[in-house]
């Protein structure tokens, strides 16, 4: 089994942008919208003027380490979307910061399609969120398991495959935690090619049931180990942490798959400035692929 460390950053995007960041924060522009939020990885100086910064649509502030306000400026269009290939993902302010797509995914979004290229393979994808992942495999032409703890978040994604033109396809939708998914799944002898795998740092189940990433996730990839084919085609993990690092995860999908063979990749996501060419680092991966 062959493994490489590698920084993955999209340069293929058309309707988004990262235009600055520095100083705890990031400017970015999803379609013609753009959004000021905090970034605690960005520790440099910001070096667009400051009236670009002052011109942003709206800007998140926190009130406390969770929390935070949008400050609006101009509300966000009614109908307000992004596209990316086959996908078009609808856009919702949270009151987490987030908007319902993470940009610095679309490389894995390429390489899950690579995986799959019209295979009649079965993928799981645990922490759906909004559905990205799950929509990227299922037009790539698999069947897909979608589970999320988060009723919203469930109905978001299914927004999602409607405005992407792909709610015809083969997309089980799962409201469950997905450790006790997983165990129910093993007893039922389901199996899958490939597993999609984006935890949180911490989390509740659907019932409350509390995730914490250190802890929980090597008893979650154990699990899965007894839900793989017994030819699985590919494997990936992601992360938001600095409390651990890439190899970390490296190490715990080698546990995972142990004499399959194969090559696993790590590193790191990043978004690339549009003004400087910086890289503003953005997660953690590793991913196997059987070939």
């Amino acid at each position: 089994m062959t493994n490489s460390i590698s920084v993955l950053s999209p340069d293929d995007w058309q309707e988004y942008e990262l235009i600055d960041s520095g100083e705890g924060k990031k400017l970015e522009r999803f379609g013609a919208y753009v959004l000021d939020r905090p970034d605690p990885r960005a520790l440099w100086q910001t070096t667009a003027p400051q009236h670009v910064w002052a011109s942003a649509d709206a800007s998140y502030v926190r009130t406390s380490d969770t929390q935070g306000n949008w400050t609006v400026r101009t509300p966000p269009p009614q109908d307000w979307r992004i596209r990316y290939d086959a996908l078009t993902l609808i856009l919702k302010p949270t009151t987490f910061k987030h908007v319902g797509v993470f940009p610095e995914q679309a490389p894995n979004w390429r390489w899950i399609a690579k995986q799959i290229a019209q295979k009649p393979l079965t993928v799981l994808n645990l922490f759906g969120y909004t559905g990205a992942a799950t929509l990227a495999a299922a037009a790539a032409g698999a069947k897909v398991t979608h589970v999320d703890a988060s009723k919203p978040s469930i109905s978001w994604a299914k927004e999602n495959a409607e405005a992407s033109s792909l709610s015809h396809m083969p997309i089980r939708w799962i409201l469950d935690d997905a450790y006790k998914f997983v165990l129910r799944e093993a007893r039922r002898g389901a199996t899958y090619d490939g597993i999609i795998m984006d935890p949180p740092r911490f989390g509740r189940g659907a019932k409350g049931e509390l995730w914490k990433l250190e802890t929980d996730l090597p008893k979650l990839l154990s699990a899965c180990r007894d839900i793989l084919s017994p030819h699985p085609a590919f494997f990936l993990l992601n992360a938001y942490t600095a409390d651990i690092s890439s190899i970390v995860l490296s190490r715990l999908v080698q546990d995972l798959i142990r004499n399959a063979g194969g090559v696993i990749e790590s590193g790191e996501l990043a978004l690339r400035q549009s003004n400087t060419d910086q890289l503003l680092p953005s997660g953690i991966f590793a991913r196997w692929s059987a070939i």
